[in-house]
């Protein structure tokens, strides 16, 4: 059976256009002109993905997001008509799972719509055995989708926790950020970077709000590592 998708957006050429390239693709889609319409459909079935537009009448996308996210764990892809830093970092706090900025094509949407779903196809696969991943007071349970700072439980997306799991199991040693965006987004870097920030970021916050002693460096022109408090005494000394 085709996996089913759902989007939302006021502008009716690029929704029908989107909803083509997605169903060569090999999806069933359901197409909405506002964010209420998704909603009121979600709550009767619920799709595999939803893509959602921040700009429409009535509700606006990141308001429909947080209510689907408060109900569900579905997959959630924001669209926005501004290249604006805060429009994107409040969709991914609030649940979202990626990002477009408009104007992309077609065929970003469905690249980004595959690997988000391979995400979740990966994450229900069976495991073999419940596995601990652990790098400072953080650890994760992949077989759960859990990690832990300290005893403390934090929520992640499942891009943040794919994300954050490749920095663990590299256990300090730095990552680039093609390879992030190989393994998280199924994506290159020359098609994007800045999505790999933008989660590193909201992977970080989390972890501060936890009391973390793991950080998230930086590296220059390459990509990101862990490192521990001792790592940056040994660092400055």
């Amino acid at each position: 059976m085709s996996q089913l998708i759902y989007l939302a957006d006021d502008d009716p050429a690029l929704l029908e256009v989107f909803g083509a390239f997605l169903d060569s693709a090999g999806y069933e889609t359901r197409l909405f002109s506002t964010g209420d319409a998704l909603a009121e459909e979600f709550a009767k079935r619920e799709p595999d993905l939803v893509v959602l537009d921040i700009m429409m009448p009535g509700t606006d996308g990141l308001t429909v997001c947080r209510n689907l996210r408060s109900v569900s764990d579905v997959p959630i892809i924001i669209l926005t008509a501004k290249d604006s830093e805060m429009d994107y970092m409040r969709g991914l706090a609030i649940g979202g799972d990626d990002y477009l900025t408009k104007p992309f094509s077609p065929a970003m949407l469905v690249m980004r719509v595959k690997a988000l779903l391979r995400r979740v196809d990966m994450g229900r696969s069976p495991k073999k055995a419940d596995e601990r991943i652990a790098f400072g007071d953080v650890s994760m349970r992949e077989a759960t989708h859990t990690v832990c700072v300290k005893d403390k439980t934090i929520e992640l997306t499942m891009n943040e926790f794919a994300l954050l799991k490749c920095l663990l199991e590299a256990k300090g040693e730095a990552v680039s950020r093609s390879t992030l965006l190989e393994e998280v987004w199924g994506i290159t870097a020359e098609v994007e970077t800045r999505v790999t920030d933008e989660c590193v970021r909201n992977v970080r916050k989390k972890l501060r709000a936890a009391k973390s002693t793991v950080a998230i460096k930086a590296v220059w022109g390459f990509g990101y590592r862990l490192a521990l408090p001792e790592d940056e005494a040994a660092t400055r000394v």
